[in-house]
């Protein structure tokens, strides 16, 4: 598709760092803004969002070491590669780490933890979309080959190159799916989280509806890594399932429902 926005003399700008940057500056300001109506300091919303972030970068890479631990293990040289570091890396590792992390800040900073994370989930749904608008662009996470009408080709050989995506092969737009199906949970999650919730409920209701969207499309995923234990889940299919239990405890917690702001 589009890897690179912009080049010029051996400069480029890659479009999926754009996009994540994108995403980053709009959860960030919706956080910020849907903390201020939970009560809780702008500031340490914020705060709390670069924290995060920088801690689900490195998650998301590390997990994506473990995933594909065979393939770098026989090609060490390949985790400073360009297209180790374009990669997005494992979602689901960079979620638990900036989870972690906005734990450990909540905790020092005395902010309610499941109000803030309530706070967050929408924001962290909106941007997700433009980091998986992101991966289409540069052809990262790319899926299975596909001969359904919707199945998108790529045909820049520079994103054959940078990430490895095949070329002038119809495959299914698993980028897309995620994207569009992270839209429709942040809008569900925003229009709840303007409800009377209890605390805890809006980040359980995305951590279930989003493993459930990631467990449906990784079907439809290329994973040059085999499937553990034999079996027919990937690793993150796994991961999202542990996820979904998670979430499902949340939204089953008993509490009184409490006013948003």
């Amino acid at each position: 598709m589009l890897p690179k926005l912009i080049s010029l003399d051996g400069f480029f700008l890659p479009t999926y760092g754009v996009l994540m940057a994108v995403a980053f500056l709009v959860g960030l300001w919706l956080a910020s803004r849907l903390a201020r109506q939970s009560g809780i300091s702008p500031e340490r919303a914020t705060n709390l969002g670069v924290y995060a972030a920088l801690a689900g970068l490195l998650g998301a890479k590390l997990l994506m070491l473990v995933v594909h631990f065979d393939y770098y293990r026989q090609q060490p040289g390949e985790i400073f590669s360009m297209a180790t570091l374009q990669a997005g890396g494992v979602y689901h590792g960079g979620l638990a780490a900036a989870l972690l992390a906005g734990y450990l800040y909540m905790r020092a900073r005395r902010l309610p933890v499941l109000k803030t994370l309530d706070a967050f989930a929408p924001a962290i749904a909106l941007g997700y979309v433009f980091g998986r608008l992101g991966c289409f662009a540069a052809g990262c996470c790319w899926g299975l080959e596909c001969h359904r009408p919707w199945a998108v080709t790529y045909t820049n050989p520079e994103a054959n190159r940078l990430v490895g995506v095949p070329l002038h092969t119809p495959l299914h737009p698993t980028q897309l799916y995620l994207a569009a199906a992270s839209l429709a949970i942040f809008l569900l999650l925003y229009r709840e989280f303007r409800r009377p919730h209890r605390p805890g409920a809006i980040i359980g209701l995305y951590l279930a509806l989003y493993s459930i969207a990631r467990f449906v499309v990784d079907f439809f995923r290329y994973y040059e890594a085999p499937n553990p234990f034999g079996g027919p889940f990937t690793t993150t299919q796994w991961i999202a399932l542990a996820s979904l239990a998670a979430g499902a405890a949340l939204l089953l917690r008993r509490g009184p429902a409490g006013a948003t702001s």
